[in-house]
């Protein structure tokens, strides 16, 4: 069974920030579903009705394509503890760039990490929750630092230059390129 909610409640917010890794889902017409699971210390919730995350380089850019295309996107945690619990989020997203005007003032609720391209924003159309029971249990051994440690150690004019060239997702749909190569921590 599962129940529905406008926005984000104090026990989802518990709930959320227990969880090491969450899933990002969008789609665009004629284009192939994308999903990708997402760790590091990457989400937000910026208001009950708003949040976001922090996306590195990687081998694509297919949300950012799927959601200039048709905005639609959900963000779904396991709990892999107890008690069993699904929470999706279902919203319309949009990415913002370090050369966008808002990213400031957005960057500022997030530790940037080497590689950071955009961080998405969702605006929640509403919250879902399931029993989850079918999920196993799990623990956490630790992150893989190999992503961050790969951007660390890129060279930032050779990095700006392969975001610049990534203009399309795998399926054609455009996208906007990073202009600036991000060192964080």
């Amino acid at each position: 069974m599962s129940d529905f909610f406008d926005a984000l409640e104090p026990k989802h917010l518990a709930m959320i920030e227990k969880q090491p890794v969450f899933f990002v889902a969008t789609a665009a017409a004629d284009a192939r579903i994308n999903l990708s699971p997402k760790g590091y210390d990457a989400f937000r919730v910026l208001e009950p009705g708003k949040v976001a995350y922090l996306d590195l380089g990687g081998s694509g850019n297919e949300t950012h394509a799927h959601l200039a295309a048709d905005g639609r996107i959900t963000i779904m945690f396991c709990n892999f503890e107890r008690p069993a619990l699904i929470l999706r989020i279902y919203g319309r997203g949009r990415p913002v760039l370090p050369q966008d005007t808002e990213w400031e003032e957005l960057a500022a609720h997030f530790t940037l990490l080497p590689g950071t391209r955009q961080i998405f924003i969702i605006d929640i159309d509403s919250v879902q929750t399931s029993c989850g029971w079918g999920v196993p249990f799990m623990s956490l051994e630790g992150e893989r630092e190999t992503l961050k440690k790969a951007h660390k150690q890129s060279n930032p004019e050779e990095w700006e230059a392969k975001a610049a060239s990534r203009t399309s997702s795998i399926d054609g749909l455009p996208t906007r390129a990073t202009t600036q190569y991000i060192a964080g921590e």
